[in-house]
């Protein structure tokens, strides 16, 4: 479990790069971990008896790589327009794309189906709110019975799972998933508009929470002996970030 976060900054070249610093009593003491989120953010990890100088001076050798990264999302992000909620619109659902279909019915409560090709949202108006809003109840419901499905396999190979862990829904602008202290697990429910093995992953990460609450080497090996292509599936869920998280 993270200690405390904090937020620095430091100079490359005409750049000023801020990252916040999450403190993890249970890392090792060489162990520092440079994440840049689906949103830009830098995040490192890092033990609670590092000195700040060492940590910042780990940060600043990767500061090269930390910035390249960070164009790279902040240039995908750049392109990405906001949705109107109009038919012809591209959505997701488990990596496949779907077109949008509005369909107007002055009698009718605003619902979402799925029809061939289409995602078809029948509603008594042309409003976005009212489309937007049927969207979400639709993904929420298809997210709930394929998180559920996809938490009993991934999960039936984890020895320390004895039970399913308590799970929520809640929609996120920048997470996955989370796992509390006390073993909660929450997960966005845009997710389910990833692939399979997109969502096997973020469930396979909050499941080894269960196992290291932190971001620790004993994690990342457990993660690894479980899913050896993880990284991979990461990039590609983190590619497509800026399409999912997409309102």
């Amino acid at each position: 479990m993270c200690k405390k976060i904090s937020e620095h900054r430091f100079a490359y070249g005409d750049e000023i790069i801020a990252f916040h610093l999450r403190r993890q009593p249970s890392r090792s003491v060489t162990s520092v971990a440079i994440h840049v989120e689906p949103d830009a953010r830098v995040l490192v990890d890092a033990p609670d008896t590092a000195p700040l100088a060492e940590v910042l001076a780990a940060v600043k050798k990767r500061a090269r790589w930390i910035s390249q990264h960070v164009s790279s999302v902040r240039g995908r992000l750049a392109h990405v327009l906001p949705r109107e909620y109009v038919s012809g619109e591209s959505l997701h659902y488990l990596g496949r794309r779907y077109r949008l279909k509005v369909a107007i019915d002055a009698v009718s409560k605003a619902q979402a189906r799925m029809r061939g090709a289409f995602i078809v949202v029948t509603t008594p108006e042309q409003a976005p709110a009212t489309i937007k809003k049927a969207l979400d109840a639709w993904y929420r419901q298809r997210a709930r019975e394929v998180f559920a499905d996809r938490l009993a396999v991934v999960s039936t190979p984890l020895r320390w799972v004895k039970q399913h862990p308590s799970t929520r829904l809640q929609f996120m602008t920048v997470q996955w998933g989370s796992c509390s202290p006390l073993g909660r697990i929450t997960l966005n429910p845009l997710l389910v508009k990833a692939p399979r093995e997109c969502i096997d992953y973020v469930l396979l990460h909050e499941l080894c929470h269960l196992l290291h609450h932190n971001h620790s080497p004993k994690f990342y090996r457990t993660l690894d002996r479980h899913m050896p292509n993880w990284r991979a599936v990461k990039e590609k869920l983190d590619n497509m970030a800026e399409e999912v998280f997409r309102i």
